[in-house]
């Protein structure tokens, strides 16, 4: 440190080392903390109101769905009419909300406590709320594995052919082209009835699910993870010549070690929202090919298959179409909202 007393000599200033005081540490204590990358985009999501709101609604809907099954009186496929030994009883059967059959209208004279059909009943006496729950929690579960398996194909795919290059890339991107010329509505519908023929899932654990959502998880690994792919293959190839990876490079890592330690986590942010974006868009397609009869198997409920089988009765039961198009739409775009304020939040471009 130069002696301020004497500029032109050239003796340090002891001042200068002496201990800091009490005053000058507390001063230094309330400076600002250090943190971390996640920890200063959690701060920027939190202020970000329509994406908290967006969250807490997504965590609401999706502990609803895990917990409500467990104490709810009634089964997704029980039919309340129906009991062993005596005549289906019709009276279960397209029951208005808050109404009850004529067996449980009995009980209820003798004194006892029947739990309400919050929506009503649909045509064959099955309590249409817990449907809609079970419906719920199957377009859930499809949406987040079905973006697990294009994130994890994506990420392997993308990071290859960015980081090696030359051949390897050329390859992969003409891969890419040929995946995209290809329409994946007819890829699904030729794949659901292969795999009905070919596939036997009777005793399996798969048997509930059916071909149609094997055929679908299928479809979203061979076609939807070239969107990620090339997302990912852009972010490495402006990221491999960093002095970083080329002073790694010049102590002989591997290429694997570069992606794993250093490439993927710069990319970290843009993995995030894509895959909070695709959530979304799986959840949509899954309920369109629902909707169609190519998603889950009856008795299975789907938010689509839902909607599909509120036409018969549209005139009469509207609120059984209104109900899971709803549940769609609030669940869709609370995803794309939360995916919106993912990307205000973690994107280094928009923050710079």
């Amino acid at each position: 440190m130069i002696n301020m007393k004497k500029p032109f000599s050239l003796q340090l200033d002891p001042d200068a080392f002496r201990p800091a005081t009490a005053e000058e540490k507390e001063y230094i204590s309330r400076m600002r903390p250090s943190s971390t990358f996640f920890r200063d985009g959690w701060k920027r999501l939190m202020k970000n109101k329509v994406a908290t709101v967006s969250m807490i609604l997504i965590i609401v809907i999706t502990l609803s769905c895990i917990l409500i099954p467990l104490f709810w009186p009634y089964s997704y496929d029980a039919m309340l009419g129906v009991r062993p030994g005596k005549p289906v009883d019709s009276s279960f059967n397209n029951l208005a909300p808050f109404t009850y059959g004529k067996t449980e209208l009995k009980r209820i004279e003798e004194g006892e406590s029947v739990f309400p059909h919050i929506f009503g009943t649909d045509a064959h006496g099955r309590d249409y709320f817990i449907r809609i729950v079970f419906g719920t929690r199957i377009s859930l579960a499809v949406g987040f594995f079905a973006s697990i398996i294009v994130l994890l194909i994506g990420l392997i795919i993308g990071s290859i052919a960015g980081y090696a290059g030359g051949k390897v890339d050329l390859f992969i991107m003409r891969i890419v082209d040929i995946i995209y010329s290809l329409p994946d509505m007819l890829v699904i519908i030729l794949l659901a009835v292969v795999l009905g023929r070919v596939l036997n899932l009777e005793g399996t654990i798969l048997e509930k699910i059916g071909s149609n959502i094997i055929s679908m998880f299928i479809v979203f690994g061979l076609l939807y993870w070239v969107s990620m792919a090339r997302l990912i293959r852009g972010q490495i190839l402006s990221l491999r010549e960093q002095e970083y990876v080329l002073s790694a490079r010049a102590t002989g890592a591997k290429g694997s070690w570069i992606i794993r330690k250093h490439l993927l986590p710069n990319c970290i942010s843009v993995i995030i929202i894509s895959t909070a974006l695709q959530i979304p868009n799986a959840i949509f397609t899954e309920s369109f090919l629902s909707f169609l009869g190519l998603g889950v198997n009856a008795p299975m409920p789907s938010l689509g298959s839902l909607a599909s089988d509120a036409l018969n009765g549209l005139n009469t039961y509207t609120y059984r179409l209104i109900i899971p198009a709803a549940v769609i739409c609030l669940i869709v775009l609370s995803l794309n909202l939360f995916g919106d304020g993912l990307r205000d939040a973690f994107d280094p471009k928009l923050n710079a």
